[in-house]
């Protein structure tokens, strides 16, 4: 796979991409699948912090999640509360919310958050989902060697856990299919601890997020995670 070079300010560079998202949008609003991490609370904070409400009309902006750890709602540890607080405790009058279930029994869950998902595709799409890169390739909560990589065309969130036991939580996460709906997916990769990761990129290897495919996928490195050299 070809890489772009780095990016000197990984938050700046993701707030253009949904600046461009915003001004492309088919539709009347933005849909946005975001994801968790440091790197996705920098990115939301600077969204947060460097738009006006002439660049974005924040109403207009549906929110939704690529994934989640299976914990209460206000957990440190559960996405949406990341994103509650990073992003849209910061802005004014944003559109909607529509986290990922965590409290019912799983298999409810999933089945919620499909109906949401096969009716959000059905109508205006996804116009941007933001996604990372683990160490180990994964990206959303799609592991290597997971069953989840292979879920058909319908099966459009499934329960997961990491086959290697190094991240924790049972999950909830997007599957390719939806992922690969998306009319825009920006990855967001920092630190030197992705960097082998994405080296397996440039190889071509099978990795998780080798394997997005959405209508338009950009890849937003860092200088530490892209490698010496570029």
């Amino acid at each position: 796979m070809h890489l772009p070079p780095p990016v000197p300010d990984l938050p700046s560079a993701f707030t253009d991409a949904v600046l461009d998202a915003f001004e492309a949008r088919p539709g009347p609003r933005l849909t946005l699948v975001l994801s968790g991490g440091p790197t996705a609370r920098a990115c939301y904070e600077y969204l947060a912090n460097h738009t006006t409400t002439s660049a974005i009309e924040w109403s207009l902006v549906d929110v939704y999640m690529g994934d989640e750890r299976v914990v209460p709602p206000d957990d440190e540890d559960a996405n949406q509360h990341l994103v509650r607080r990073a992003l849209l405790e910061r802005v004014p009058n944003f559109g909607s919310f529509t986290p990922m279930p965590t409290t019912m029994p799983l298999e409810e869950c999933v089945a919620a958050y499909q109906r949401i998902m096969a009716g959000l595709l059905a109508g205006p799409g996804i116009d941007l989902i933001h996604l990372g890169l683990g160490p180990d390739g994964h990206t959303a909560s799609l592991f290597p060697g997971a069953p989840t990589l292979g879920a058909g065309p319908d099966e459009l969130v499934a329960s997961t856990t990491d086959p290697s036991g190094r991240n924790p939580h049972p999950r909830l996460t997007l599957t390719l299919p939806a992922i690969n709906a998306a009319r825009t997916a920006v990855f967001t990769v920092a630190g030197a601890a992705k960097a082998a990761a994405v080296e397996a990129l440039r190889r071509d290897e099978d990795i998780p997020a080798a394997r997005v495919r959405a209508g338009r996928v950009v890849w937003l490195l860092d200088a530490a995670a892209a490698g010496p050299g570029t």
